[in-house]
């Protein structure tokens, strides 16, 4: 099994969930043993790659700026790329900038995707039993590319992913671990570092570099 494949279970689901006039929002990045999978909850109309219209990469953050503050602090993420993230307008980004982008995510060995792919007009909150039905496909993906260690941001998705309550302020910098098909994954819990969670960005690189650190 392949990315691709799950796609299509993808698409169904945001016909069920997801804003009609946009398409979903897949994940993107190095797939292959990647050194941290980024889960994060899951994407809105201002993610422009969910346009119909839009032909290139279907990942996570693509037309946005916020977000890469965050890798950009991590040292994941080259001057020259996020000098121009932050210099060009959502809309100016291009099918090829995207690319180059995700490109270069690939070769700081990371990978970026969302517990719910389902697009949103807006950052509505989603209820649990949505990104429940996403569970079982992101757990695909987590076999697929086989990561190190998996990052899940904010209380909600490290909740569904790690099956038990979380509050990820009492429980920064632990370890848990999930067992998918018998293989043991390394999975954190850290604070969401956009929208609402904005002001906690400072707390979240200081808990993913120790992350690092580990690996």
């Amino acid at each position: 099994m392949t990315l691709d494949d799950l796609k299509e279970d993808y698409d169904k689901l945001q016909l069920k969930y997801g804003a009609k006039e946009l398409d979903s929002i897949y994940n993107g990045g190095c797939s292959d043993n990647p050194n941290i999978c980024f889960v994060f909850m899951n994407p809105t109309g201002r993610n422009i790659a969910s346009a119909k219209s839009w032909k290139g990469l279907k990942s996570p953050w693509i037309g946005t700026k916020n977000i890469w503050d965050l890798f950009y602090e991590l040292k994941l993420l080259d001057d020259d790329i996020y000098h121009k993230i932050k210099t060009i307008k959502g809309q100016e980004w291009t099918e090829e900038f995207a690319t180059c982008v995700y490109d270069n995510v690939k070769k700081h060995n990371y990978f970026i995707t969302n517990l719910g792919k389902c697009t949103q007009v807006d950052a509505r909150l989603l209820p649990d039993s949505v990104y429940k039905e996403y569970l079982h496909l992101l757990e695909k993906e987590i076999e697929i590319i086989n990561p190190k260690v998996i990052v899940l941001f904010g209380n909600q998705v490290s909740s569904i992913v790690l099956n038990e309550k979380i509050s990820v302020s009492q429980c920064r910098k632990k370890e848990f671990i999930k067992t998918i098909n018998g293989k043991k994954y390394k999975c954190y819990s850290v604070f969401y570092p956009v929208g609402n969670g904005r002001f906690n960005i400072g707390k979240s690189i200081e808990d993913i570099n120790y992350i690092l650190g580990m690996i």
